[in-house]
């Protein structure tokens, strides 16, 4: 599994990969566009150069403690290997190299694999968004902590 930074070489893969979601989800061309015009991070994993099978995005503010998981797509035929659990440690290692204390991000409540995904990577649920998603369905706000654990040492 290779994991790196996405360029505007990897548009049509992109636009592909979410092909899979349904069409209020996907982002379209303009979107991808605007994401890897430098505001946000994308990282990709892929197999073969230009066979991505997933990708994830990163939003930062500037100042912000805070990382925010935007989005991770995940190729059908590539789930259940692990691609997203590699993602999001590569996602957490980008939010530490930039400061971040946390990370958060909303899925909607009826995405029951990725609130697994998320709970077993250390994610914990912060609130509950109602009428969060265009069609109205709400979403669960989790949170993972970057920072290092105290071993209660003075």
């Amino acid at each position: 599994m290779i994991i790196r930074p996405a360029t505007t070489a990897d548009m049509d893969a992109l636009v592909a990969l979410e092909a899979s979601f349904p069409e209020e989800d996907r982002f379209d061309r303009r979107t991808w566009r605007r994401l890897l015009s430098g505001h946000a991070r994308v990282l990709v994993c892929e197999t073969a150069p230009g066979g991505l099978l997933a990708a994830a995005v990163m939003l930062y503010r500037k100042g912000a403690r805070i990382g925010r998981l935007y989005s991770i797509t995940v190729a059908p035929s590539a789930r259940g290997q692990g691609l997203a659990r590699g993602l999001m440690a590569a996602c957490e290692a980008d939010a530490t190299d930039r400061g971040a204390r946390a990370i958060r991000l909303e899925v909607r409540v009826t995405n029951s694999s990725a609130i697994r995904l998320y709970e077993a990577g250390g994610y914990r649920v912060i609130a509950t968004l109602e009428s969060y998603y265009p069609d109205g369905e709400a979403a669960l706000r989790m949170e993972k902590s970057l920072e290092a654990p105290s071993n209660g040492a003075p």
